[in-house]
């Protein structure tokens, strides 16, 4: 990997080098503790400073924080091996009724911690007006604006998609057209807008930063937000909105700047894959080999490699036998357990490309060896149990495979440095897809269908056809099937059950489901459909579509009211 490429987490890192009154400028509370001289005196230290609102990101990164972040093991896909070690919340938030209170959002709890963010933001932007743009000129600071109003947009997205409308502060909407910080008592008692109120908030935020990020950055700084990242996120932005129009309108202009699907599936994942994914990568969080690092790997791998690599593996999150049945074979047919042997000599060899590069099966190759889930297999099926962790082992018969880096043996002491690719073009095409269908399914069939196609064709699967999809309801049904099994892993089905307003009936009352799978003595291998979740049914109520917002913002703030129901 090019040193260019990480730049952003490089300078995030290193940026307390340029202060030496504080270790971490992310920590510091109020930016006037330092000195204007060292923050502004060139423009590599502004730089630095700048780069280090892209925080906001790497807070819920699926790749770095996977012990803490990992959204699709909250939803059906994906499953936590742990009912609470590892730090993990996923069980208890899907099987226990006490998970979320009034004045608590449970793990999804992010009140606090996003609005440090932006007030940071907020901060940082009255700076640039006030020190940036005397001193390097309007032009050089409207690109940086861009860059920390696109962040800042990004953390509002955080918190709406978990409480609903909030409050919205600004570097201008505090008193006397301040910075809003809640420094005085005029700015410490806000009302909520609402939903839409902020969601068009959002998007015109990201609009505006799309008109001044450049296509491209220099060499040096590559990794930064450009107008493409800028109008990805408003067609995800979008789709959480219902603005279907500012959807497509945003999807096609990623389309004209470039975007496009990288020709191997697997290979998008892959740090060192051999293929350019630039066209398709519209934004990603980078690291660096031996500095910049994260656990992914050890924190994921399967069983058996603790002994090929004498060190822990904990395989914390697993997929459900609910996400592998999704995957079609490789012909475009359905996968169902009643019928697969009539046409394939097992359930897995013949899959589609995604599911051979997502999904680890018994049998599979890795590594020069071949993974066993089955009962006592080297890779052994376990259980999961409401107690503790399943140590490492599958409880679902499956291992996740995308993202991890075949033949890495550095992880044992380097720790892991694959990027997370935070936005794709085959997202967006799918936004666009079910735009074109919530639009108007009647009059843009074909070209639903045509953004849905193109995802299908890069994995050389048919094209699903109008007779398919002859209603908005049937089209539906397909796009949602599409987006599980091209996104798996990424952090996205969750928040789709919620947009959707399908958590209750995907969730609530169901289990997540698993194979485990038993050698027989004549070698042959018996598959059991079994339940995973320990025995308990899962819970997903109206209420939680909307959490309840902290105590301490609504008994400070006497304006701010609380969602219903809490």
């Amino acid at each position: 990997m090019k040193k260019r490429t990480i730049i952003i987490l490089i300078s995030i890192a290193t940026l307390g080098l340029y202060m030496p009154s504080c270790s971490d400028v992310l920590d510091i509370d109020n930016t006037k503790d330092l000195s204007d001289l060292a923050m502004w005196s060139t423009e590599s230290a502004a730089e630095m400073y700048i780069t280090a609102a892209y925080k906001t990101f790497t807070d819920v990164s699926q790749v770095a924080n996977s012990r803490s972040q990992f959204y699709d093991s909250y939803s059906d896909i994906m499953k936590s091996t742990s009912w609470e070690t590892y730090t993990h919340a996923y069980n208890k938030s899907l099987l226990q009724a006490s998970a979320f209170t009034t004045g608590s959002a449970g793990a999804f709890e992010c009140w606090e911690d996003v609005y440090t963010r932006i007030r940071r933001a907020n901060v940082l932007l009255d700076e640039i007006k006030r020190y940036g743009i005397p001193k390097f000129g309007e032009d050089w600071c409207n690109v940086r604006i861009a860059e920390v109003r696109l962040c800042r947009a990004f953390s509002y997205y955080r918190l709406i998609r978990v409480y609903g409308g909030i409050i919205i502060r600004t570097d201008v909407s505090g008193v006397n057209g301040g910075v809003d910080d809640g420094a005085y008592e005029e700015d410490i008692h806000r009302a909520r807008a609402t939903e839409a109120e902020s969601w068009d908030f959002v998007i015109n935020e990201l609009k505006w930063a799309a008109e001044y990020l450049p296509e491209s950055w220099s060499d040096s700084w590559t990794g930064r937000a450009t107008k493409k990242t800028a109008y990805g996120l408003i067609s995800r932005m979008a789709l959480f909105a219902e603005k279907w129009q500012d959807v497509i309108d945003a999807a096609d202009k990623v389309k004209e700047l470039g975007g496009e699907l990288a020709p191997d599936y697997a290979k998008v994942f892959q740090v060192d894959g051999g293929q350019d994914n630039s066209s398709e990568i519209l934004f990603a969080l980078y690291y660096l080999s031996g500095s910049v690092t994260h656990s992914f790997d050890r924190y994921n791998r399967p069983f058996g490699d603790k002994e090929v690599y004498t060190t822990d593996v904990y395989a914390e999150h697993v997929p459900t036998g609910d996400l592998a049945d999704l995957y079609e074979f490789s012909d475009g047919t359905a996968f169902n357990w009643s019928t697969y042997a009539a046409d394939h000599a097992d359930p897995y060899t013949d899959r589609e490309p995604r599911f051979h590069a997502t999904v680890m099966y018994n049998g599979c190759q890795w590594e020069g060896r071949e993974i066993q889930t089955y009962v006592n297999g080297t890779d052994g099926f376990i259980a999961f149990e409401q107690s503790a962790s399943t140590g490492g082992h599958t409880c679902t018969g499956y291992y996740l495979r995308k993202y991890l880096q075949e033949g890495n043996s550095d992880f044992v002491t380097k720790d892991s440095y694959q990027y997370d690719a935070v936005l794709r073009y085959a997202e967006v095409l799918l936004n666009k897809a079910e735009a074109y269908a919530q639009l108007n399914y009647s009059s843009y069939q074909s070209q639903a269908l045509g953004a849905l196609n193109e995802v299908r064709t890069r994995v050389g699967l048919p094209d699903r056809t109008a007779t398919e999809a002859s209603t908005k309801e049937a089209f539906m049904t397909l796009l949602r099937k599409e987006r599980c099994v091209e996104l798996a892993g990424e952090g996205f089905r969750y928040w789709d059950l919620r947009r959707w307003k399908l958590a209750q009936s995907v969730i609530n009352g169901k289990n997540a489901y698993g194979v485990k799978i038993t050698k027989n003595t004549d070698n042959t291998l018996s598959y059991e459909r079994v339940a995973c979740d320990g025995g308990s049914t899962r819970i997903f109520l109206e209420k939680y579509y909307y959490f309840s917002l902290p105590t301490a913002e609504t008994a400070n703030n006497k304006l701010c009211e609380n969602n219903p129901y809490w």
